[in-house]
């Protein structure tokens, strides 16, 4: 049986948290000589630090209540936050399948937790057998699952995903910041039957939004409750609430670019295909290809030559690169760079 106080860190639970100006006086009209503000200047005044109107938006788009949404300076403390939140230094772990998003090992190393990278089987699947008697070690506290994979760009199946929240004590993070442009349903639907599991999305990716860092996590209120508790008291900035509010308010916009990128990714796979050094284009649902290529680093070096861009992942998945799908003119300045080797 799951018990939040279980799993958060004792500190946490007794922690006492920061209130701000904004936490005490939530009104939007009056004399503000409350916050040290400088009353001067078109950006003086503290943002709203629960993200109030953007979360409204979240929670209608979602189909959840807003106090089931934190929205975070990225993706990247959502992951961070979690760490701080439910791992010990020192004592907890955590675990996750490799190859998958860098940050969980890069925050795991800033947060002193052990983490357990279990490899992913040769179709970039987790291998349950193997993962089974972990599922029952009382320090591992967090498993991380990338869905749809980073680098590998395949949705992780929904029944090992099942079995890994239903026979896990701890938190289980989905990261599903490639889920708009994949076929697989999100898991923000179950979150009313798995008490113990987050959903990471992200403003990144298909709505075009990378520079604003907007990332968010869906959860219970409980655990969201917890978020609020711990995370920076303005963690995200007035222009960045507003123009990402002014987008989600531009839904046909971002289908729009989500049904190009989409198109663009059909074509590209096709012309690449027809390239006598690709090897293999693994199964992708995201909006980029992991290639296996003859020679990863010369095809890497030779593309930065012509000022064109990928992503060498020999170091991660050998004589790898992971293509980013473009627009109709960057795709076919790529291939024609290709063509030309």
């Amino acid at each position: 049986m799951f018990n939040l106080n279980d799993i958060v860190r004792p500190n946490i639970l007794a922690l006492k948290p920061y209130s701000s100006a904004r936490d005490e006086f939530k009104g939007k009209e009056g004399i503000f000589l409350d916050a040290n503000e400088n009353p001067y200047g078109e950006l003086n005044r503290y943002p709203d630090p629960y993200q109030t109107q953007l979360k409204s938006q979240l929670a209608q788009l979602k189909g959840v209540e807003s106090n089931q949404i934190f929205v975070g300076n990225g993706s990247d403390e959502v992951i961070d936050l979690a760490y701080r939140i439910f791992c010990t230094p020192g004592k907890d772990k955590a675990l996750t399948f490799s190859p998958t998003y860098g940050m969980y090992e890069v925050s795991a190393g800033i947060n002193n937790v052990e983490l357990i990278q279990l490899p992913l089987d040769a179709a970039f699947q987790i291998d349950i057998p193997a993962v089974k008697p972990y599922l029952t070690d009382d320090s591992i506290k967090l498993i991380f699952i990338c869905s749809p994979n980073n680098p590998t760009g395949n949705s992780i199946a929904a029944e090992s995903i099942q079995y890994i929240v239903e026979n896990f004590k701890g938190i289980v993070i989905i990261d599903e910041a490639y889920i708009d442009f994949s076929e697989q349903a999100s898991w923000i639907a179950q979150l009313e039957k798995y008490p113990n599991l987050i959903i990471s999305q992200t403003l990144s990716k298909a709505w075009g939004l990378a520079s604003l860092r907007v990332g968010i996590a869906y959860g219970s209120k409980e655990i969201i409750q917890l978020y609020n508790k711990v995370k920076p008291p303005y963690n995200i900035s007035l222009p960045n609430q507003t123009i990402a509010s002014n987008n989600l308010n531009q839904f046909a916009r971002y289908q729009d670019n989500v049904n190009n990128i989409i198109s663009e990714k059909t074509i590209l796979k096709k012309e690449l295909e027809q390239l006598t050094f690709v090897k293999h284009i693994y199964p992708s649902d995201a909006n980029f290809f992991l290639v296996e290529v003859s020679d990863a680093n010369q095809i890497y070096n030779t593309l930065i030559s012509e000022k064109i861009i990928i992503r060498n992942r020999n170091s991660v998945v050998q004589n790898c690169v992971r293509i980013t799908v473009g627009t109709l003119a960057e795709n076919q300045q790529l291939i024609t760079a290709l063509k030309s080797l």
